[in-house]
């Protein structure tokens, strides 16, 4: 059947002129007009389509629109009818640009308008799971994602099917902007203002949330499990770029009307998506869901190179005659797939190799994508793909399929011989007549190629202009503007107290005090969190507002303006109260440094970021003054770190300054307003001085060490432990005994000096002042303390492709594969190292802080490291000051400042800096767990010739169904080699083992005729080897060999190496087996 051509209705006749080369078809429409054409005629024919395609199917009461257009079906999900909603309102920005519209153009916004408010009905209705999430983000706490097209009421249970997914509730978002910024009123009041802002909430944190993704399956194995997914966090990030500092009122609205972002959340969405593309997650190595993220509508992606990468990958991965494939080895649909089964069985997935379903859908986002970026060839070439996998209806309307399948009886032949057999499309009865989604598409993607409507009007919010042309689209608040390729920083330098400002003064460095910058006030950024906490309340819907969480540095770039004040905010590096590491100045410095570059780097707002550096009288004394006196130069003459900054009074700094109008704490009568508190200046007596200590360094000697043995004073009476609390001058045995009496007697037990909790703290802040490390350590793990930045510097190493283990050397770890909330990794670092030794608990916290900013900075100190075990680090970190001789006490890298510690760590982090022998060579890198590169790609190839698999330290990793269910280059598979070697006890054994599979490797790919018959146990392998290499010894040195340090020291290759016993080892093994021969070997005689 013909399809019906829009330009051409004989129903209608109209004496409207032709409009324009502007309104004629483009060369890739599917119909054939005339040159001239009636614009209302065309427009009339689109409304017939998509009221025969999309409206006839909308619900009269909820808006919404049903998964299935055949049969009784009651599910609408929420992704489905927003692309519903996108496809009626592209018809009726097209149907503005005429005068006499009968009607039409009302009709058309007000049914998308339906939708849009039937999903917040849905969704409001829902509002104590949105605070649940906020709490408690979990897939059982989400907002669910298939509703009662005819009620709204929610469907399906928790268990039943994967409702977690963020990038729904963000699309969500996003075309609520773009909808209201084209002039549609969507949101109607207060109540519904603040669940939207709720929802950002929830979606800020995206960048650690896994979820079921678009496909509602998780993982790649359909087993459960969540994954974090870059189609996901993309779509977060634009949205949240979209919404930041919009007015939901539109140009009607007022202040109480805005959404606010928080933008260091944002950043951290847009570091992590950067970190995970072109991947779609662990298991996905591509994924057809990127299209979306990438392209129309999200437009995700800021770096042209990145984008190129991506669709490439997707495009050469996926794409075949009848569409795209989802994913490799997606059984979705597929004749092999058990519909009965929600989840599929182990290696099932291996089934669907090469027969996976493929989606005309995709096709059409590319056809959009070509539209928005200019690209005719590519409009020309997906459009000429789609059209003969169009169907018609019988008014001649195109039908986009939902997939084309294999048939059952043509699944061998085309595993035999890929793309050689054709494919047919989805039953209705199974999926519907109408695939509502890609309808929609369709509509948007032909009224684009037709141009009756251009990519500006379809995207009001400038989602797909490049960041060196985007533009503040909200009115009065902040948003993401341009990009500008070299910000300069202003920056404030305050000064605690007035004898401090003096005494820097004479050093040439001018700075302010709190009390001379009034009115202005200074906060600490928990002040401005306690202001954000009011932020979203709304007591109807039981909303509490604001999670309690950080502001960041970006956030405290901007001036606030609170009720009638003026407020700047320090960051959260000056905030003693954060975590014991910012005691320490050196590494205080190295903060700044890196907070100026990441401001530098990520700041989009038209005015200048404004960064108070606060500058204590602690920071001056002893050693600390010097490299104070040069940063605060540095800041005098204009550079830091690389960074430009403008050093300038408080007062002339804020007239370029970012403002944001916290006007969401207007207080009603009834309410009580909220009390702040202050940055306050210290007070002195007049002419005091400030006392400096010796600028000598402090030696090692000064460090104070305990005069008792913890484990003994465990079971010492309480009245024993008092006395000596009172005779002991050591911090950090007060610490330690105040901690056996908090554990004991509880935190309120009243001692001489007051309660147990509040003494403990007290010599917190002794030991802080006195830079006694060892003490504070202590201290800190006691109260046990977490890092407010614990949590993105974990998330941080997870998007590089990394896992994180936390526990003692030796001791049972836990690893980390997934990002978790600051509450969840606290309860496991003091779970897993406080029982063994408490100091671990805050050292472990030290690391990943510190492993976090240098992977991403300096990612090449980490090739070959696939999982970050932190015990191991310190383990090895221990071992490197052992090397290096000397008398140093064994808890000597506790009594390390923590800009020492990271000074060590970028010491044995250093690949062969120093001439180290093999044993330390080895030690270090099976510490690191560092690999050769192509390591996991061995064992995948030895596994291929392994049918029983390979044994180490008794953990078993099988051929099937690994190579079933994974490819060589997922990362799940390296993972899942490293949690095979994951039981070895000591890092050289484990590097020798590392090297012995390499020789395997090496020698199976020598000899393809040779394979192991039996499994392959590398312990036994290890043991062979050795045994060699301790006769070679008696009989070539006389030297009777007792353990293997000998065979850790000896080097690889060479005459004698590791490497020779060991592929000795190898080839007697496979000379044991069977040898697999051709019919082409030469040995063999015919």
């Amino acid at each position: 059947m013909e399809v019906i051509n829009f330009d051409d209705n004989p129903t209608y006749t109209h004496n409207h002129k032709p409009l324009g080369s502007v309104y004629e078809p483009a060369k890739t429409v599917l119909t054939h007009a005339p040159e001239e054409v009636n614009l209302l005629d065309k427009l009339d024919g689109y409304y017939r389509f998509v009221k025969s395609t999309l409206l006839n199917y909308q619900n009269a009461a909820t808006g919404l629109f049903p998964t299935k257009t055949v049969g009784k079906c009651d599910h609408a999900r929420v992704r489905d009818c927003l692309y519903c909603a996108a496809g009626i309102w592209a018809v009726a920005l097209a149907y503005r640009r005429i005068d006499d519209d009968k009607g039409r153009t009302h009709e058309l916004e007000y049914s998308a308008i339906k939708c849009m408010r039937g999903i917040l009905y849905c969704y409001m209705r829902q509002a104590d799971k949105v605070e649940n999430f906020k709490k408690h983000p979990s897939p059982s706490n989400c907002l669910h994602s298939v509703f009662n097209v005819h009620t709204g009421d929610e469907l399906l249970s928790y268990d039943k099917y994967g409702h977690l997914q963020i990038d729904a509730v963000s699309l969500f978002l996003l075309y609520l902007v773009e909808m209201i910024s084209s002039g549609l009123q969507i949101i109607y009041n207060t109540d519904e203002v603040s669940f939207i802002q709720n929802l950002v909430f929830c979606v800020e944190r995206s960048y650690r949330r896994p979820d079921f993704g678009m496909w509602e399956r998780g993982s790649k194995y359909n087993n459960g499990s969540t994954e974090l997914h870059s189609s996901s966090v993309g779509m977060a990030k634009s949205a949240l770029e979209a919404i930041n500092g919009f007015n939901l009122f539109g140009n009607q609205g007022c202040s109480w009307s805005v959404i606010f972002v928080d933008f260091d959340a944002h950043n951290r969405n847009r570091q992590t998506l950067c970190s995970l593309l072109p991947r779609e997650s662990r298991s996905h190595n591509t994924d057809a869901a990127l299209l979306p993220c990438i392209s129309y509508p999200a437009f995700a992606v800021d770096d042209d190179a990145l984008f190129d990468q991506t669709m490439e990958k997707v495009v050469r991965k996926l794409r075949g005659t009848y569409g795209m494939k989802r994913f490799l080895r997606d059984g979705y649909r597929t004749r092999l797939e058990d519909q009965s089964r929600r989840y599929y069985k182990p290696a099932e997935i291996k089934l669907f190799d090469g027969i996976e379903c493929e989606f005309p859908l995709f096709y059409i986002y590319l056809v959009i994508d070509g539209v928005f970026r200019g690209n005719t060839d590519q409009v020309n070439e997906y459009m000429n793909l789609l059209e003969p996998l169009l169907h018609h209806s019988y008014e001649g309307f195109a039908k986009v399929p939902k997939y084309y399948y294999v048939p059952a009886d043509f699944i061998e032949l085309e595993k035999e011989s890929p793309g050689s057999q054709k494919r047919f499309p989805n039953s209705s009865a199974q999926d519907g007549n109408l695939f509502l989604w890609g309808q929609a598409l369709y509509i948007i993607a032909k009224l684009l190629v037709d141009e009756l409507i251009s990519p500006k009007e379809l995207d009001p919010c400038k989602r797909y202009i490049p960041p060196k042309e985007q533009r503040n689209i909200s009115m009065r608040y902040s948003n993401q503007g341009l990009a500008e390729n070299d910000v300069v920083v202003h920056v404030s330098l305050i000064a605690e107290s007035q004898r401090l400002q003096v005494f820097l003064n004479t050093f040439g460095i001018q700075t302010q005090t709190p009390q001379q910058v009034e009115p202005i006030q200074i906060w600490p950024q928990q002040e401005l969190v306690k202001a954000y906490l009011h932020l979203g309340v709304n007591k109807k819907l039981n909303l509490s507002g604001r999670p309690n969480r950080p502001v960041g540095c970006i956030g405290t770039s901007k001036l606030y303006r609170i009720l009638g004040k003026t407020i700047v905010c320090y960051p959260i590096v000056f905030d003693l109260s954060d975590f014991y590491m910012a005691q320490d100045v050196m590494l205080l410095i190295d903060d700044i440094k890196n907070l100026l570059l990441f401001i530098k780097q990520y700041w989009k707002m038209n005015r200048r970021p404004l960064f108070l550096v606060l500058i204590r009288e602690d920071n001056i004394k002893g050693s600390r003054l010097n490299p104070i006196l040069d940063m605060l130069a540095a800041f005098k003459n204009g550079m830091v770190g690389g960074v430009k900054v403008h050093v300038d009074r408080l007062q002339t700094l804020i007239s370029g300054a970012v403002v944001e109008q916290l006007d969401f704490l207007r207080i009603s009568e009834e309410e009580e307003i909220p009390q702040f508190q202050g940055f306050e200046e210290l007070e002195f007596p007049k002419h005091s001085k400030v006392k400096r200590k010796s600028s000598i360094a402090s030696i090692p000697s000064q460090v104070e060490h305990l005069d008792i043995e913890p484990a003994e004073w465990m079971f010492s009476s309480t009245a024993d432990i008092l006395n000596k609390l009172s005779e002991s001058n050591s911090l950090a045995t007060q610490a330690v005994l105040l901690s056996i009496l908090l554990k004991r007697e509880g935190p309120n037990f009243i001692t001489g000096e007051g309660l147990v909790i509040d003494r403990l703290e007290k010599v917190y802040q002794r030991s802080g002042s006195r830079k006694n490390w060892l003490a504070l350590r202590y201290s800190a793990a006691y109260l046990e303390l977490i890092a407010a930045s614990i949590a993105p510097n974990i998330t941080s190493l997870l998007v590089h492709g990394k896992q994180v283990t936390i526990g003692v050397f030796g001791q049972e770890e836990e690893v980390i594969s997934n990002p978790l909330s600051p509450t969840e990794i606290k309860n496991i670092v003091y779970t897993k190292c406080a029982k063994h030794d408490v100091r671990d608990a805050v050292l472990q916290q030290e690391l990943v802080i510190h492993i976090g900013w240098l992977i991403s900075n300096s990612p090449e100190l980490f090739h070959g490291m696939l999982k970050f075990r932190i015990g191991w680090i310190i383990h090895a970190m221990e071992h490197a000051l052992a090397s290096r001789g000397g008398d140093l006490p064994a808890d000597y890298l506790y009594q390390m400042s923590p800009s020492d510690v990271k000074k060590l760590l970028l010491d044995i982090l250093q690949p062969d800096e120093k001439e180290r022998s093999w044993l330390n060579r080895r030690h270090l890198d099976g510490s690191l767990n560092r690999t050769p590169k192509g390591f996991y790609d061995r064992v995948w190839q030895i596994l291929e010739r392994t049918a029983e698999g390979i044994r180490v330290t008794e953990k078993h990793l099988p051929q099937q169904p690994t190579l079933s269910d994974m490819t060589m280059y997922e990362m799940n598979f390296s993972l899942l080699v490293e949690d095979t070697l994951q039981d070895i006890v000591q890092p050289e054994y484990r590097q020798i083992i590392v090297e012995l599979i390499m020789v395997v490797s090496v020698m199976l790919e020598r000899n393809p005729e040779l394979e192991f018959v039996a499994e392959v146990n590398l312990d036994n392998l290890v043991k062979d080897a050795f045994d060699e290499f301790k006769k070679d010894k008696i009989r070539l040195e006389h030297i009777e060999v007792q353990g293997m340090q000998d065979f850790y020291q000896t080097p690889p290759t060479g005459k004698r190496g590791t490497a020779s016993y060991l592929m000795k080892a190898v080839m007697n093994t496979l000379l044991e087996g069977d040898v697999r021969t051709s019919v082409d070997d030469p040995c063999v005689i015919s």
